[in-house]
């Protein structure tokens, strides 16, 4: 793979090699309040992926597509072993790379998910996608984001952030039509999805990490991937939808390092990593 065509990304500060992953309706901007305490100890990755807003190409067919894309990105930053945090989308990507790549990864946090996605699930899924392709055909614009801030948001949280709600959705026809296309093709990836076969493949510590209000990702589904990983352990974070990261980003940034911090890589691993780059972590 060209450099040209590596996932978009940025990497700031220096450490064990940390890859955040977003929601499917993310870009990695979105982890801005994230980077600055996380940097300070690890080497913090962040990129989107094929299907999101800053990377090139089209959605590949199925999560191994997205796995492949992460481990060029790694192998051309000198990652030979790193931590993954992923949420939603990001999540069931993370979730795919450690069960093709064990030895790429040392532990995941995967954050609102589940361990399949239900008819049910799927048709609210589906009624965001199909608001995506009308918006592209000519339809409402705020449509879609109103949809994703009800999937997305616990009502709670939506009216105590009444004015950033309306900022957002005021942005929203301002985006490019890539975005659009780009989320009903992600949101398509999820049909039938189902990742149980993969979770006794996962022998890295796994922290599922659930919002208890989460409509998208009902907590039912997150336990049993909790309960059904060989080194599954489980928190819920009370009082917020399944917009665990913007809505408890304090609460979310103090359970992802004390899980890091109970986990930390061995030292040949960031010895390795620091003479394939040049001496930096």
């Amino acid at each position: 793979m060209s450099v040209s065509a590596l996932l978009s990304h940025r990497v700031d500060g220096e450490g064990e090699p940390l890859l955040l992953l977003n929601g499917g309706m993310m870009s990695f901007t979105a982890w801005d309040a994230y980077v600055p305490p996380l940097a300070e100890r690890y080497r913090v990755v962040r990129c989107d992926l094929r299907g999101m807003l800053r990377s090139p190409g089209e959605r590949p067919e199925g999560f191994p597509g997205h796995a492949e894309d992460l481990l060029a990105l790694l192998d051309a930053l000198g990652v030979a072993r790193c931590h993954i945090a992923g949420t939603s989308y990001g999540a069931f990507a993370g979730l795919q790379l450690a069960a093709l790549a064990p030895a790429r990864v040392a532990t995941l946090v995967a954050m609102t998910v589940a361990d399949r996605v239900s008819p049910e699930m799927w048709a609210e899924a589906k009624t965001m996608a199909d608001a995506c392709r009308e918006a592209l055909a000519g339809g409402s614009r705020e449509k879609v984001y109103d949809l994703v801030s009800a999937f997305a948001f616990s009502a709670e949280w939506a009216e105590a952030h009444a004015g950033e709600v309306a900022a957002r959705r005021t942005a929203v026809p301002l985006l490019p039509d890539s975005w659009f296309s780009g989320l009903a093709s992600l949101l398509s990836a999820l049909e039938g999805l189902d990742v149980r076969p993969l979770l006794p493949r996962v022998t890295c510590p796994v922290l599922a990490l659930l919002a208890e209000g989460d409509r998208a990702m009902p907590r039912p589904w997150g336990e049993s991937l909790a309960a059904a990983l060989p080194r599954g352990e489980l928190a819920v974070v009370p009082g917020c939808g399944h917009g665990l990261v913007v809505e408890k980003p304090g609460e979310t940034l103090a359970l992802i390092l004390a899980f890091l911090a109970r986990h930390p890589l061995p030292a040949e691993a960031l010895s390795g990593a620091r003479e394939r780059n040049g001496g930096r972590p």
